[in-house]
């Protein structure tokens, strides 16, 4: 088995237990895995409050963050991985560093700039239908990653909530979840 080294970006709720519950199930899969807290110690009870903290911290300054907590281990060839936010601002890493070896999003994904070039494997798992990822969003994003040359696939759970791999949340679906870890470790086994 070929493990990796994945970067792991908690969402706007903060780094939950889902999110290390997640890193865990990684480890044991025989990847090493690295969960920064982006928030610094705040974690949100709703998507209202994890909207006020990631608006107070800022985007940029929350993809700085990002960008150092991955750069001891950049050259390895990381997999960027996120929940919804961080799936936005692990694409973004990832679409910035010719040494990734792979993008996994979860929930979530970032807008794509029309000259973006990359050819890692990409997968995206998504609820459907998801509020912050409509059809003609994921329709629109895909043609664009394509065309940016990632090897890139969908996967969609008919009547999940958006962020259904997390327990403590009104939008888990034990189902759907259970489906995405499965996909995601084949994934990053092939990586």
């Amino acid at each position: 088995m070929t493990s990796a080294t994945i970067l792991l970006l908690h969402s706007t709720y903060g780094p939950r237990p889902a999110v290390h519950s997640a890193a865990e199930r990684l480890r044991a899969a025989g990847h090493e895995v690295h969960v920064p807290d982006l928030f610094e110690g705040q974690v949100a009870d709703s998507v209202e409050d994890g909207r006020k903290i990631r608006d107070e911290i800022g985007n940029e300054e929350l993809l700085r963050r990002a960008i150092v907590a991955a750069a001891p281990y950049s050259e390895q060839g990381l997999v960027y991985a996120g929940f919804s936010m961080g799936g936005s601002l692990a694409q973004n890493l990832a679409l910035g560093d010719e040494k990734a070896r792979g993008l996994l999003l979860l929930h979530g994904t970032s807008d794509l700039a029309e000259d973006a070039a990359t050819d890692i494997p990409v997968q995206l798992h998504v609820a459907d239908p998801d509020p912050f990822e409509p059809d003609d969003w994921l329709n629109a994003w895909y043609l664009l990653m394509r065309r940016a040359g990632a090897d890139v696939e969908i996967f969609r759970y008919r009547g999940a909530g958006h962020l259904y791999t997390d327990p403590e949340l009104p939008d888990y679906d034990e189902d759907a979840a259970e489906r995405t870890w499965s996909v995601a470790l084949d994934f990053l086994r092939d990586l």
